[in-house]
């Protein structure tokens, strides 16, 4: 009996030990109160109505946070406590009455740390009112992406810029193009959309720093230089697309003659002056046979500089 007696006792201190500790584990933190056990609901209260956003967001980094309580929803929509007492009240940040700012300003609480971001409040895009939600769907995109972590509203990036870079969009569609819609490049290639120190929001701080970044083999330094190279890759380039050859702006020779109107070679490409077979005025002459349906490329083909050791050299011949 006495045995018996010892043992009942000590199952019984060890129930209420444990008791004890689960009483402990759940008591809420000093000066807290803890909530009422009507606020936490035992099933997602969001989906029972919004099943759709809630499935469609469950398989994104989002939704992997999300919790039975619907945190998360109120993480980015606000405090849904009138909503869930009367359906009607919408909750505090939903819909397009929201500013774009105070949108923004929700995905920052946690982006905030993003390198990326740094300048956003700074960038054309903040300034222009365009929110986080206005590239991104936070709710996963109806199309499979590429990459996890992509949130663009369209699989390809460019797409998603398009909608408002219409002219860009259409350069991109000439012949001659940096191979955007093929999938090689992407527009954050080049540009910060979050904000940059630059007024294009360039990656780098000016445009050739940016080109050289990935044509290096142009990048020099070059003992023979042609000046319009070092000073800005537009002066000859068009970045989105062109209908000339090599991204030119105008076709060679009309381009290079927007500089050298003068010099060893006629101003006029198709007049006989200073011919090799004429001379200057003769009637009948011919055409000048150099430039007939030539470029300057043909003979000065190292127009972005040249290490040759002579005059060919400074002549940007080879």
């Amino acid at each position: 009996m006495r045995f018996r007696s010892s043992i009942t006792v000590a199952v019984g201190l060890s129930l209420w030990t444990g008791l004890g500790a689960a009483i402990a584990a759940d008591a809420p933190p000093a000066g807290k109160v803890a909530p009422a056990a009507a606020e936490v609901p035992a099933v997602p209260v969001c989906a029972g109505c919004h099943e759709d956003k809630h499935t469609s967001i469950a398989a994104t980094f989002h939704g992997a946070k999300n919790d039975a309580t619907g945190s998360m929803c109120q993480a980015c929509h606000g405090d849904a406590t009138e909503h869930l007492k009367d359906p009607t009240k919408k909750p505090a940040r939903l819909g397009a009455s929201v500013p774009p700012a105070e949108k923004s300003a929700v995905c920052l609480t946690c982006h905030v740390s993003n390198r990326q971001l740094s300048f956003w409040e700074s960038g054309k895009h903040a300034k222009n009112d365009v929110a986080c939600s206005n590239c991104h769907n936070i709710h996963k995109p109806a199309k499979l992406q590429p990459s996890p972590y992509t949130t663009t509203s369209r699989p390809i990036e460019a797409d998603t810029c398009g909608n408002c870079h219409r002219q860009v969009r259409n350069a991109t569609l000439k012949p001659s193009h940096h191979p955007i819609l093929e999938g090689k490049v992407k527009c954050s290639d080049c540009h910060n959309p979050h904000g940059a120190l630059t007024p294009m929001m360039l990656k780098h701080e000016t445009v050739n720093q940016q080109c050289l970044s990935c044509h290096a083999d142009k990048r020099g330094p070059f003992v023979f230089h042609h000046p319009p190279v070092e000073e800005n890759c537009l002066s000859c380039h068009t970045p989105h697309g062109s209908s000339h050859d090599k991204l030119l702006v105008s076709k060679a020779p009309n381009l290079c003659q927007d500089c050298h109107v003068t010099g060893k070679h006629p101003t006029n490409f198709y007049g006989s002056g200073q011919a090799w077979n004429l001379a200057d005025g003769t009637p009948n002459s011919s055409p000048n046979t150099r430039f007939i349906a030539r470029g300057c490329l043909n003979c000065h083909n190292s127009i972005h500089g040249s290490n040759a050791p002579s005059s060919r050299g400074k002549a940007l011949i080879r």
